[in-house]
C-alpha cells in the first residue's frame, strides 16, 4: 500500500472489481462527493492483476490524474474541465498498455475509478445533481477512464496520438461515434476526424451538431457501403503491439509536456484516409442538422 501526494492510500497494483460489488457500494454520498468509497472492502472483493507486470502498477496512473487535477485546477465546472480529456487520454493509453480484449474488462475500470482515483472522477464529472453512476461504472464510452483509453485506442494513428487530442476536443466525439462499429475501422475514424478538423480545432459554435450529424450519416451509409473495401486497412502488427506492451516493464513515466509514443502497430496513410474524406464530406453536406432541442441533454460533461 502506498500513499499518493494528496494523502490517498492506494494499492500497488490494479485489480478487477465486479459490477455487482460496485452496485452495492456506490452510494449517494459517494456520487455527491461527500463520502469516499470503502477502499478496504472494495479491494477485498477485487481480483488483483499480476504483481510482476509493471503495466498494472497504480503509481504512474495516480501521478497522471493528480497532475491533471493540478494542471487544470483553475477550471471550476465539469464543462470547463473537459479540456483535461485531451491531455489525459493519450497519456492514460500509453501508461495502461494492454490489448483491446483486456481493456474490455469493465472490472478494471471499476477498480480504477473507485479504488485508485475516485477523487478524479468527482473532480471531472461532479455536476449540480451529483456525479452520474456511469462515470464510476458504466459503458466504455461513459465511464470516466475507459472513455479516455478507448478514445485514444480508436482515434490514434499508429504511434501518433495527435488525432486523439483532436478527437478529445469535443465531448460529442467521445459520445455517439465511439459506440459505432464502423469507428473500429481506423481509416473511417481518421477520415471522420479529418472532415471535422477545422470545426473541432477552432471550437466553432455548434460543432457538436456537425459531429452528431456526420456520425449518424456515416453509420447509416455504412450499412450499405463497406468502408473497409473503399479504404482497406492494413493488418495490425500484433508483434509490434506485443513488444510495446512488454516494454512496459522498462518504460519511463510518460511525458507531461509533449505527447507520448504509442504502439507502432501500423499507421493509416494519407492516401487511404483521402479515399473516404470526399464521401464523408458529401454525407455531412446532405445530412440534416441535428436539433438539440428535441434531444435529451447529456448526463454531464
Amino acid at each position: 500500500m502506498k500513499t499518493s501526494e494528496v494523502g490517498v492510500e492506494i494499492p500497488e497494483v490494479l485489480g478487477s472489481l465486479p459490477n455487482a460489488v460496485v452496485a452495492r457500494h456506490l452510494t449517494i454520498g459517494i456520487l455527491s462527493g461527500h463520502e469516499t468509497p470503502p477502499r478496504l472492502a472494495l479491494r477485498k472483493a477485487a481480483s488483483p492483476m499480476p504483481e510482476g507486470e509493471m503495466r498494472w502498477r497504480t503509481a504512474p496512473i495516480r501521478a497522471l490524474v493528480e497532475e491533471a487535477m493540478r494542471r487544470f485546477q483553475d477550471l471550476r465546472t465539469p464543462k470547463a474541465r473537459a479540456v483535461a480529456d485531451a491531455w489525459l487520454a493519450p497519456r492514460l493509453h500509453a501508461s495502461m498498455r494492454m490489448t483491446r480484449a483486456e481493456a474490455a474488462d469493465s472490472g478494471l475500470w471499476n477498480f480504477l475509478a473507485l479504488v485508485v482515483a475516485p477523487d478524479y472522477v468527482i473532480w471531472r464529472h461532479l455536476g449540480k445533481k451529483g456525479t452520474n453512476a456511469v462515470r464510476f461504472s458504466g459503458r466504455h464510452d461513459l465511464q470516466a477512464f475507459s472513455r479516455l483509453w478507448w478514445a485514444a485506442e480508436l482515434f490514434r494513428n499508429g504511434s501518433d496520438y495527435r488525432t486523439v487530442e483532436l478527437a478529445c476536443r469535443s465531448q460529442d466525439v467521445l459520445g455517439s461515434p465511439m459506440r459505432l462499429d464502423v469507428i473500429d475501422h481506423r481509416p473511417t475514424a481518421l477520415a471522420f476526424l479529418r472532415v471535422l478538423q477545422d470545426p473541432l480545432t477552432e471550437r466553432r459554435p455548434r460543432h457538436g451538431d456537425l459531429v452528431n450529424s456526420l456520425s449518424s450519416a456515416v453509420n447509416t451509409a455504412g450499412s450499405t457501403l463497406f468502408y473497409d473495401v473503399l479504404a482497406p486497412e492494413e493488418p495490425t502488427d500484433d508483434d509490434a503491439l506485443r513488444l510495446w506492451i512488454e516494454d512496459a516493464a522498462e518504460m519511463p513515466a510518460v511525458p507531461w509536456d509533449r505527447l507520448p509514443v504509442g504502439p507502432d502497430d501500423g499507421a493509416v496513410s494519407d492516401a487511404t484516409i483521402a479515399r473516404l474524406t470526399p464521401l464523408f464530406e458529401r454525407l455531412l453536406k446532405e445530412a440534416p442538422a441535428r436539433d438539440r432541442s428535441k434531444k435529451s441533454k447529456p448526463i454531464d460533461e
